[in-house]
């Protein structure tokens, strides 16, 4: 306990001895010799380009297959990878199609998708700005400068 003080025992030449073969016979058993050597998965890897001149490292190689359907994979968009969305962030602009039908304006001839005006009676796209008696005076009173006009 923490109130009586130990002893402290000095340990004879036996006791020396036996502590230290027992660390000798632990590094024996988890020492390992090797033998062979290979490289680090985890380690990146700087490679040394190529000569441009050089005849052996211009040959034609036969394309892996595999390989390239990887990468032209990789190189898709996603709506085209997966059915539906993988994160949060794709959910926003996901699917393409307007929540409000877009019908064109009637002065428009061209084609072009982004000339498309919403119809312009639909309330919910469309807040105009709306005059009547009482804003007509607030704003020539405010124009005029008036200070007690609160």
């Amino acid at each position: 306990m923490a109130g009586h003080p130990k002893e402290k025992v000095i340990p004879d030449e036996v006791h020396q001895n036996q502590i230290l073969r027992e660390l000798y016979l632990k590094e024996l058993r988890t020492q390992k010799l090797y033998t062979q050597y290979h490289v680090n998965p985890l380690r990146k890897i700087h490679t040394v380009t190529r000569k441009p001149m050089s005849w052996h490292d211009n040959l034609e190689e036969p394309a892996d297959a595999r390989f390239l359907n990887l990468i032209h994979h990789a190189a898709q968009g996603p709506r085209k990878k997966y059915p539906e969305t993988q994160t949060e962030n794709q959910e926003v602009g996901w699917d393409l199609e307007p929540l409000v039908s877009v019908a064109p304006s009637s002065g428009n001839t061209r084609k072009h998708s982004s000339n498309i005006n919403p119809e312009r009676h639909d309330r919910r796209l469309n807040h105009f700005r709306v005059c009547s008696d009482i804003t007509l005076y607030k704003a020539k009173t405010w124009g005029l400068g008036d200070d007690h006009h609160k």
